[in-house]
């Protein structure tokens, strides 16, 4: 067996250095799987007995690649752990305790402007009564209560209402709890009244200040959804982009192309290079003396390094901007700018900057596809397919065109399961759309936008307005176009961490190595999708506080036990998790519930088999020994609220104690199968349990005032 992998690593010295960085990512990724310190650190020892391992085997024999390979993963496997390890430590910021209204002061260090919510988004590091040491804060101010001194760097008094970075809301939802984690927030809110300038900010130069100044100009040139869209590919600016615009994008595909990353950095810089070769071919002065592909990356560079400062300088646009400094160096130094060498690079450089950025869909979305990208581009098919260059103009350009519908196909392919497991959601006719899409944003209209700014100084703008309005309406028409059409997105239930994990080392196999052993790639891919087919929607899904409960396999509605706002996270939430497209309908407005405005109760039958279940909806304290005997007759009960020992289902009793220690639930009534929250969150600083709740003495003292029985409930 050694023989054969020396034999096999020994043939493809080439391609092993890519695998360097995906070990260094699987670290990063194994810090977050292990659920706690003494795990991260035995993780680490493993790895590090493995390496010294390595260095046991003879580096003259026959085993010198293996010894190689088994070296350096494990080096990078510690190395990523440790990555991220370190820098939770640095950065965390543990959440305020518990929701809380309190009088603020301190300093604004970001402001953000979002048009379409009618409010400004605040980064405050302020000072907070109750709390020894400054937290920083997100508050959302309605724009009725802005005023021109609101910038970065002025501090400020006010009141807020505080709640604690959320966990996830259901397993398999966004984890804004780790976000807010590594970003360093304590606590989001709402500013509850006006805002006091204590001290104005200093008069000066503001990069934020000339972002959002810019966003207004676009704005002003340009009216309507087409000009919310401009300031964001001018500005990075998404804040005054419609709801309705931003879904259809999201359910055509195309929502990437609203968020600066690599499609704009690489258009703007590319511009930027082939434009300043031109010129400056155009000077034999310069032309003669100077490496013109070295001069013209170095403007390039700066080009791109000012659009990343200006747009806001988020993490997708920084490690855009790392990606395509690596690929001008390799233009500079004549070497081959497509090469999984480089991304590899690329992406390493970024995951020891950001490791958290592994965890998250931007990062995976982003470097998938341009794996996906070049791994098509570069394969020995691809390659054959256009090099008939004896072929006329027009057969050329028509196998050029089925070419990037195929490397679009290819893009969506890979991006489907990073969709399905962070959104639960994924786009058909995405591919199609693209080929379209892509050419338009950074042929015509990037360039449009950046000749019209130009004119705009000498006043000549409006012609150039006008155009890129047109290129923007129909990008818009595109948009909502696909997401119009029957089937335009997929949605299934949430996909586990394992068949996720079948899926990213199956594409990667498929991708980094060549010739047919790739194709081995294609068993675990198979694995993941039969695990995906076979995987049951869940049919009750418990929301962490127990507000909210939602009720699948009664048709194509999801049944809700509270009526949900139409454009609510809520909302959104139950419903991807649940995999359905349908409406959220309240339970007291379908026939096969019975409510009262205590509780609401319902039987199920699923595998053969009814299952009753309560669930509490109102304030009220109900009689102990109604309540025990309304219990005792279902098989499930949810409540936001503690309920008594003396409440006693057959099956399972989700209160708020119970709740509190698990988050939310998805159960599977077939199987029996219970996930929840708090089985992939471990002891990261980010997700805190409550201790466990021990019962008060009862005081002496008349009992307090009961409602009736929950009269809704099933009969046995």
């Amino acid at each position: 067996m050694h023989r054969t992998m020396e034999a096999f690593l020994a043939a493809r010295s080439f391609e092993r250095g890519p695998w360097l960085a995906v070990g260094f990512g699987l670290g990063i990724a194994c810090w977050a799987v292990l659920p706690g310190p003494w795990q991260w650190a035995g993780f680490v020892a493993l790895c590090g007995a493995a390496a010294m391992g390595g260095l046991l085997i003879d580096a003259e024999g026959d085993m010198g690649h293996l010894r190689a390979a088994l070296i350096g993963m494990a080096l990078m496997l510690a190395a990523g752990c440790t990555t991220i390890w370190v820098k939770s430590e640095l950065v965390g910021e543990p959440g305020i305790a518990r929701p809380e209204v309190a009088m603020i002061q301190g300093r604004i260090i970001d402001r953000q402007v979002e048009g379409a919510r009618d409010r400004v988004r605040l980064l405050i590091r302020a000072e907070i009564e109750g709390h020894a040491e400054p937290l920083q804060l997100r508050l959302n101010l309605p724009d009725e209560n802005d005023q021109p001194g609101l910038v970065e760097g002025a501090e400020v008094r006010l009141r807020a209402r505080l709640m604690p970075p959320a966990p996830p809301m259901l397993p398999g939802s966004y984890d804004f709890a780790r976000a807010a984690w590594f970003q360093g927030l304590a606590a989001t809110g709402n500013v509850v009244g006006p805002v006091m300038v204590v001290r104005p900010a200093n008069e000066g130069w503001s990069l934020r200040q000339w972002q959002q100044e810019l966003a207004d100009h676009v704005r002003g040139q340009l009216s309507g959804s087409p000009g919310t869209i401009a300031a964001a590919f001018a500005s990075g600016d998404r804040g005054a982009i419609a709801q309705g615009d931003e879904d259809a994008m999201r359910d055509a595909g195309l929502t990437h192309l609203l968020s600066i990353s690599g499609l704009h950095v690489s258009a703007v810089i590319a511009g930027a290079y082939f434009l300043s070769i031109r010129v400056l071919a155009l000077f034999p002065f310069i032309a003669l003396r100077v490496r013109l592909p070295l001069l013209a990356a170095g403007v390039g560079a700066a080009v791109g390094l000012f659009y990343t400062l200006l747009t806001g300088a988020e993490v997708p646009t920084v490690r855009s901007v790392a990606g395509s400094l690596l690929v001008l160096a390799a233009l500079a130094l004549g070497r081959d700018p497509l090469s999984l060498r480089l991304l590899a690079t690329a992406a390493l450089i970024v995951m020891l900057l950001w490791p958290e950025a592994v965890l998250g869909p931007s990062f995976q979305m982003s470097f998938a596809s341009v794996i996906a990208i070049v791994a098509f581009s570069t394969s020995a098919p691809a390659k054959a397919f256009l090099s008939h260059s004896h072929e006329g103009r027009m057969t050329r350009f028509g196998r050029h065109l089925a070419m990037l519908l195929m490397t679009g196909v290819v893009i969506e392919l890979s991006l489907m399961p990073i969709s399905l497991f962070h959104f639960h959601r994924a786009g058909i006719y995405g591919a199609a759309a693209n080929v379209v899409a892509i050419p338009l944003t950074t042929v015509l209209t990037m360039p449009l936008i950046a000749l019209a700014l130009a004119l705009d100084l000498f006043g000549l703008g409006a012609p150039a307005w006008w155009a890129v309005g047109k290129s923007l309406e129909l990008l818009l028409w595109l948009a909502h176009l696909v997401a119009g059409q029957p089937g335009a997105v997929t949605m299934m239930p949430g996909m586990t961490g394992g068949m996720f994990a079948l899926f990213v080392a199956g594409l990667l196999w498929f991708a980094l190595w060549s010739g047919r052993v790739r194709l081995w790639g294609l068993v675990p891919i198979g694995l993941g999708m039969a695990a995906l087919l076979v995987t049951r929607t869940p049919d009750v899904l418990v929301s962490g506080d127990g507000h909210h409960v939602g009720i699948t396999g009664e048709g194509p509605d999801l049944l809700v036990l509270r009526a949900v706002r139409e454009e609510s996270y809520t909302r959104t939430a139950l419903l991807e998790n649940a995999g359905m497209t349908g409406d959220a309908v309240a339970l007291e407005d379908w026939k096969g519930a019975r409510c009262n405005p205590d509780f609401c109760a319902i039987s199920l039958v699923r595998g053969g088999r009814k299952f009753d279940l309560l669930m509490a909806r109102g304030k009220d304290l109900v009689a102990i020994p109604v309540l025990a005997a309304a219990c005792a007759r279902v098989d499930i009960v949810v409540a936001d609220r503690r309920l008594p020992s003396a409440c006693k289902p057959r099956l399972l009793k989700a209160d708020r104690a119970m709740l509190g220690q698990t988050g939310g639930l998805a159960i599977d009534l077939v199987s029996g199968r219970v996930r929840t929250v708090a089985e992939t969150q471990g002891e990261h600083g980010w997700f805190r349990r409550p201790p466990p709740w021990q019962p008060r003495a009862r005081r002496q003292g008349p009992a307090p005032a009961a409602t009736g029985a929950p009269n809704p409930t099933p009969s046995q």
